[in-house]
C-alpha cells in the first residue's frame, strides 16, 4: 500500500509541476511577443487569464506542506504566495490603472522566469529521479537578480496603485455595520508594503543559503 501512494504521489507531482510550467512558459511567451509588438501597455491584457490561472495554482503548494507531501516550511512558502496572490488578484485585477505600467512587463517576465525553472527541475525530479547539474544551477542562481527585479516591481506597483485604492475605497468595509468592524483596504496596502521592508532581505538570506547548501550537495555528489 505505501509503494502504491509513493507511486501516487509521484504521478501527482509530475503532472501538476509539468502542467504550472506549461502555464508560465505561456505567461512568458505571450509577455515577450506582446512586448516586443505592442509595447508594455498592452502586457497584461495578453499574460491575464495564463497569469491568474498559474499564479492561483500555487495555493495547492500551501495545502501540500501543510498536509506534509512536501518537506518545504509552511513559513517559506506561504508568505511568497501570498504576496504573489496579492499582486495578481488584489492589485493588478483589482485596480487596471496598474495594468498599463512598465513594472508589470519586469513583473511578469522576472515571475514566469523563475517559475519556469523551479517547475522544470521539481518536474525532473519527480519524472527520472534527478536534474540535470545546469537546470540545478539555474534553479538556485537566477534568484540573485530575478529576486531584486522581482521584488522592486511588485512594491512599486503596490505604490503605483495607492491613490486608486484610496479614491475607489474598493474592499473597504465602514463603520457602523451588524458586525461593529471597520476595514480599510489604503492601509492593508500600505502594512504589506511595510513587510516587504524586513521581509524581503530575510527571504533573500534565507535562499542564499538554500543555494549554498544546494550547490555544495551537488559537488559533494
Amino acid at each position: 500500500m505505501a509503494g502504491f501512494l509513493s507511486v501516487l504521489r509521484r504521478l501527482y507531482f509530475t503532472a501538476y509541476n509539468w502542467a504550472v510550467c506549461v502555464g508560465w512558459c505561456q505567461v512568458l511567451y505571450f509577455a515577450l511577443k506582446t512586448l516586443r509588438e505592442s509595447g508594455h501597455e498592452r502586457v497584461h491584457d495578453a499574460v491575464e487569464r495564463p497569469l491568474q490561472l498559474a499564479q492561483t495554482a500555487a495555493i495547492l503548494e500551501i495545502f501540500h506542506g501543510l498536509i506534509g507531501l512536501v518537506r518545504s516550511p509552511i513559513t517559506a512558502t506561504l508568505p511568497q504566495i501570498g504576496s504573489r496572490l496579492y499582486l495578481t488578484w488584489g492589485i493588478l485585477y483589482s485596480f487596471p490603472e496598474t495594468r498599463t505600467h512598465m513594472l508589470v512587463s519586469s513583473l511578469v517576465i522576472s515571475w514566469s522566469v523563475t517559475e519556469i525553472i523551479r517547475y522544470s527541475f521539481f518536474g525532473m525530479k519527480e519524472a527520472f529521479g534527478y536534474a540535470p547539474s545546469w537546470l540545478l544551477w539555474l534553479r538556485y542562481s537566477t534568484f540573485l537578480v530575478l529576486y531584486p527585479t522581482g521584488i522592486s516591481s511588485e512594491v512599486g506597483l503596490i505604490y503605483i496603485a495607492l491613490p486608486y485604492i484610496k479614491a475607489s475605497e474598493k474592499y473597504c468595509i465602514r463603520m457602523p455595520n451588524k458586525w461593529n468592524f471597520s476595514f480599510d483596504y489604503f492601509y492593508a496596502a500600505i502594512i504589506a508594503l511595510g513587510i516587504y521592508v524586513p521581509g524581503s532581505p530575510h527571504m533573500y538570506r534565507h535562499m542564499l543559503g538554500q543555494r549554498k547548501k544546494a550547490l555544495s550537495k551537488s559537488k559533494r555528489e
